[in-house]
């Protein structure tokens, strides 16, 4: 496996929808802004179809898949229903992530280790219909071997907590995720990273030499109130080229 070579942004369009939700009706597109993100240099674009649909509804998964160029990276629940619909629609990529109704946003990695039995037949299935497998995982030595053990082609490190924190307490997270990358990548394991990154923070992260994608939505889509969607895309991009 390559390191060190362009790192792929995918970006997250969950907020687009969350301003459309807020109000009712069709504005503004999520996937309008999907396209916009596309000629702006993403490389792919990640939506998250939650069970409570508060922001990215099955209307938008439709349309995405058949829209978009680049691929698209349907973050879900590890449940039956969740599972049916990506199978349905085919994604690049499928992120299975934790969820919970009352959380604001995704709080932290899913237990790939405590949750084997419930996320085998899930990899199995998914990798069976060329949907490729990622979960997103806390930065721990436990979670890459189960990881492993499941066959997972891909895991996303949550990078939440490495924002929240500064100083030492930093440095020590982005230890954290530089050694869960190399263990991840030494077991065949292709590593993406994602949540809280800014474009004041990502330098450290997008440094890392074995993570090959990054996927951010909330910071864009709050910066693009301010300066465009385009905008604040391809300024990620470039502090991300200019890390490796």
């Amino acid at each position: 496996m390559t390191m060190g070579g362009p790192l792929r942004l995918g970006v997250n369009i969950d907020h687009v929808a969350t301003v459309r939700n807020a109000r009712g009706g069709g504005l503004p597109d999520p996937v309008r802004a999907a396209l916009l993100a596309a000629q702006a240099g993403a490389d792919g674009i990640t939506a998250h179809l939650r069970e409570d649909r508060r922001h990215i509804t099955d209307a938008d998964i439709a349309r995405l898949s058949a829209e978009l160029a680049i691929p698209l990276n349907l973050e879900m629940a590890a449940t039956d229903e969740m599972l049916a619909i990506a199978l349905r629609h085919r994604p690049h990529a499928a992120c299975i992530v934790p969820e919970k109704r009352e959380e604001r946003t995704t709080e932290g990695g899913i237990d790939a280790a405590g949750q084997h039995d419930r996320l085998a037949p899930m990899v199995r299935e998914l990798g069976a219909a060329q949907i490729r497998v990622s979960l997103f995982i806390e930065p721990d030595p436990r979670q890459i071997a189960a990881a492993v053990a499941l066959g997972a082609p891909v895991v996303e490190l949550h990078t939440g907590r490495y924002a929240e924190l500064d100083g030492d307490a930093r440095t020590a997270e982005l230890r954290r995720l530089a050694d869960a990358a190399a263990l991840a990548a030494k077991n065949g394991i292709e590593v993406h990273a994602g949540h809280g990154l800014t474009f004041d923070n990502v330098t450290p992260v997008a440094a890392i030499p074995q993570v090959r994608e990054l996927n951010i939505g909330h910071f864009l889509i709050g910066e693009a109130i301010f300066t465009g969607l385009e905008d604040s895309v391809r300024r990620m991009k470039a502090l991300m080229d200019e890390a490796r």
